[in-house]
């Protein structure tokens, strides 16, 4: 956890020396670090409450990222995983230190003493979805209206099955829409906050599924950004794909693969963070020789059509196209509340 605050020295495990004396912070103010298998036992108060754990050993906390690519399998370079909820993200873990350069669009930090973790992160991933489904008025799944919940409900939810039908006949990159998917601000690849999000190209027939679709594809662009940028790091790496938006949407994990261009695999875990987890804690206590030993079930593979890759190609061009017009290198103004541009 100490590698993501950008305050650690990844390569030495230990709080960064020049930095925290260049902003003037006292290291003795820091929590101090835990070493690997180091354990911790609960607080009187807390053993109290639950006196069942009284006795165990509390490891210190991993970040949900670093716990789900272990969950995933996604342990070396040799598999990448990819994740789609409410955000998203595409990560790689492998056995030794930090790269000794990053790609901008990238970030990096610990999963432990033994493994780093590269990856990128998108703000919008099924919450913009949502955010389509309840603003265009579309219906919401059957799952949804028997859990009666709304359209417009936090989180990627289940898409209605004729929406997924249509969105799913639908050629590629055939709406004639542009999307830029920075409803939330961006994070990969150029960390624009201020990014805003766009819908290019509307026509008076342009129907809701199309919005849906060039959406879909609008995130998966961003992805194969990502995953040319962790090429370095994993090249020619299968996908394990998994998250809620995804289990919902076949068409969005065709589409995912037809972008890369690379095969998708559905990951069979339910709780790749929660499996990940409890698999560092048995390898640092020393009950296992390594997470890598004990492989996760898979799900079903996606295949990629090349004829498919090639019209996404194009498409993604165009959206890189509007990007750097409207987005790259711009602090777009704030909301004022009066006419001034």
């Amino acid at each position: 956890m100490a590698s993501g605050t950008g305050l650690f020295d990844q390569h030495a495990f230990r709080w960064d020396e020049a930095l925290l004396s260049a902003l003037d912070i006292n290291p003795e103010t820091l929590p101090p670090l835990a070493r690997r298998g180091e354990t911790f036992a609960l607080s009187a108060e807390a053993a109290a409450r639950w006196p069942a754990l009284a006795s165990a050993r509390v490891f210190p906390a991993v970040a949900d990222g670093a716990a789900s690519n272990v969950g995933e399998g996604c342990t070396s370079a040799a598999r990448v995983a990819l994740m789609v909820g409410t955000s998203g993200a595409m990560r790689v873990a492998y056995e030794g230190g930090p790269p000794p350069a990053l790609d901008p669009a990238l970030w990096c930090y610990r999963v432990d003493e033994r493994r780093a973790l590269v990856g990128g992160a998108l703000s919008d991933g099924g919450g913009l979805y949502a955010w389509l489904r309840g603003t265009l008025a579309l219906p919401a799944g059957r799952e949804e209206a028997a859990a009666g919940v709304g359209a417009a409900d936090e989180g990627p939810g289940f898409p209605d099955e004729a929406l997924e039908r249509a969105v799913a006949s639908l050629a590629p990159d055939a709406h004639g829409l542009t999307v830029l998917p920075f409803w939330s601000g961006e994070r990969s690849t150029g960390w624009n906050p201020s990014a805003a999000g766009a819908i290019l190209g509307l026509r008076a027939h342009t129907r809701p599924e199309e919005i849906v679709r060039a959406a879909l594809e609008a995130v998966a662009y961003r992805f194969a950004l990502i995953a040319r940028a962790l090429e370095a790091h994993a090249p020619a790496a299968e996908v394990r794909a998994s998250g809620g938006a995804l289990a919902a949407s076949p068409a969005w994990t065709q589409i995912l693969a037809d972008v890369l261009g690379r095969p998708v695999r559905r990951s069979g875990v339910r709780e790749a963070s929660s499996r990940g987890a409890v698999l560092l804690a048995l390898e640092a206590a020393g009950a296992i020789q390594s997470v890598s030993e004990h492989e996760p079930p898979a799900g079903p593979g996606v295949a990629p059509d090349a004829s498919r890759h090639a019209a996404y190609r194009r498409g993604l061009e165009r959206q890189q196209h509007f990007y750097e017009l409207l987005v790259n290198g711009q602090q777009l103004p704030q909301q004022r509340g009066d006419t001034e541009t």
